[in-house]
């Protein structure tokens, strides 16, 4: 067991556990701030992740206490990896099982992804209530075998396929909202950015470790809308092909003052802010990434990833679509060619881009972390009133039995 953080306080309140992909840990954060918010101390929230999952940074970077455990994922075939996944998820219990018993959480909340599985199925065999997060439209395989034991379900929308589950939204931290309450929220945006607000912007990222298919598109966008004077383009590679669509950036030789401003970063942590500086976002169709959208109101090309477990982005792409929010693409649709093909209607049409939005907008959950927050608190004091008439009911019994009287004995 490994703690990246102290666990200060010698017990936790709350214990979220999960993880994996930022995907995961950015609305498990979003609560526990909510949490915070509504009079938790942050030191008794305690998060249970995977060595191998961004939380790893992204928890301690947030200031909470963070243990992380072994394990990998599933793959949905059979294959030899198998074996060792699941016998460190089967070492991953048993260690969960050590930090529940000396956490003592009142409640634990499930967001996601096979790191969520060993410490949520240890708290069921303590006892422990459990609530699981599910903010795709359709659940994973780990949140479809601890909805078995879960206390409550939030679900990000009433598409979600889970019996008896909450309609709270997907959590969003407070700083995406925040850059939302800014005056001219849009040139404020592009200001911060140094682009042009006289410009129509498009934005395309393919998450934090980026999308070949889509970086791939981004470069022939660019070539093909290099004499675009009013157009700038915005390209998020990700880390892991940086380089490499750097320097075909480079072999362009795109100059701004003559036509498209095309520019290339690895990573964006001011991605919200981003967002709200774009008349146009094309991305993959991440749950988190589609809560974002609509609560900006930017119109998007969704291209959900190929292979999602359950074709779950296929699924969440098409909840924004249907409203009329965003275009779906597929993945062997999404050449520089298509894509500028759907772009090129759309950016010249103001009026479509402003009714975009406001469907888009018509699916926003602002406050849907602190939804959250409070069934996480209903379902802990249930529990609490439960072990209160318990002790009731156990004292009773044991004073009934002390002063009951000898009915054998004569008067």
């Amino acid at each position: 067991m490994s703690d990246r953080a102290p666990r200060r306080g010698g017990r936790a309140d709350v214990l979220i556990t999960g993880g994996g992909t930022a995907g995961h840990v950015l609305p498990a954060l979003a609560v526990a701030d909510a949490l915070v918010k509504s009079g938790h101390d942050r030191a008794r929230i305690h998060f249970v992740g995977s060595k191998r999952g961004m939380e790893a940074h992204m928890v301690t970077d947030a200031n909470y206490a963070l243990t992380l455990l072994p394990g990998k994922g599933i793959v949905r075939r059979l294959a030899w990896r198998n074996i060792s996944a699941l016998f460190g998820l089967f070492v991953a219990f048993v260690q969960s099982v050590r930090v529940v018993w000396s956490l003592r959480p009142d409640v634990i909340i499930g967001v996601g992804g096979y790191a969520s599985v060993p410490c949520a199925l240890a708290g069921v065999l303590l006892r422990v209530p459990l609530v699981v997060l599910n903010i795709d439209a359709v659940p994973g395989a780990a949140n479809r075998l601890l909805g078995h034991f879960a206390k409550a379900i939030a679900v990000a929308s009433p598409y979600a396929s889970i019996h008896g589950a909450v309609v709270t939204g997907v959590p969003l931290r407070d700083d995406l909202i925040a850059v939302l309450r800014v005056t001219n929220g849009k040139d404020h945006a592009r200001r911060a950015f140094g682009l042009d607000v006289d410009r129509l912007l498009i934005v395309l990222t393919g998450g934090s470790l980026g999308a070949r298919r889509l970086n791939e598109a981004g470069i022939g966008l660019a070539s093909l809308f290099s004499k675009r004077k009013d157009l700038a383009l915005y390209h998020v590679s990700g880390e892991r092909e940086h380089d490499d669509v750097l320097k075909k950036a480079d072999g362009l030789n795109l100059d701004a003052k003559l036509g498209l401003d095309y520019r290339v970063v690895a990573y964006e942590h001011r991605l919200a802010q981003l967002f709200v500086a774009a008349d146009v976002v094309v991305c993959r169709a991440g749950a988190s990434t589609i809560a974002e959208l609509c609560l900006i109101g930017v119109p998007s090309l969704l291209v959900p990833l190929p292979g999602a477990p359950s074709d779950h982005q296929v699924k969440n792409a098409s909840i924004l679509a249907r409203v009329g929010g965003a275009i779906v693409i597929s993945d062997a649709e999404a050449t520089p060619e298509h894509l500028a093909e759907v772009l090129e209607p759309l950016l010249n049409d103001d009026a479509r881009r402003v009714e975009m939005s406001q469907r888009a907008r018509s699916l926003a959950i602002e406050d849907a972390a602190e939804r959250v927050a409070r069934l996480v608190d209903e379902t802990a004091q249930r529990r609490s009133s439960a072990l209160a008439i318990d002790q009731h009911d156990h004292s009773s019994h044991l004073a009934a039995r002390t002063y009951e009287p000898d009915r054998g004995s004569k008067p």
